[in-house]
């Protein structure tokens, strides 16, 4: 995991093999959120893609590489203060010209914060 302590997985439901709801707390102590911003903390968004890729891997057992991403949309701000719990549906599918694609929604309490659809190139299966 790049994001040491930047996260913890609460919980993981798989439906199928290729849907599954994850549940993270943010570490709102984190060194990244006094830089990002000053008592004003906000998930950086690089940070959420980085997340869902580690998802990815840990649900599907596979090291990934990130070769496309399309249809993001940051909906809404994530403060680690006043919603440090959130819910992550991925919904995984093989392919054929890169290994998996994976579309993504983000959420806290009823609010969407995120939906994207990644494409990765399996590494090591």
């Amino acid at each position: 995991m790049m994001l040491k302590e930047f996260y913890t997985i609460e919980n993981i439901i798989e439906h199928d093999v290729q849907s599954y709801d994850v549940q993270i707390r943010l570490n709102p102590k984190h060194d990244i959120f006094k830089g990002h911003f000053p008592n004003n903390p906000v998930t950086p968004g690089v940070c959420m893609m980085q997340i869902i890729k580690d998802l990815s891997e840990h649900v599907t057992g596979k090291q990934l590489f990130l070769t496309k991403s399309s249809n993001v949309k940051f909906m809404a701000l994530i403060n680690p203060d006043q919603n440090p719990l959130l819910n992550l549906n991925l919904s995984i599918e093989a392919d054929e010209q890169y290994g998996l694609k994976v579309k993504n929604v983000t959420s806290f309490d009823q609010t969407v914060a995120l939906k994207l659809t990644n494409i990765y190139k399996i590494i090591i299966s």
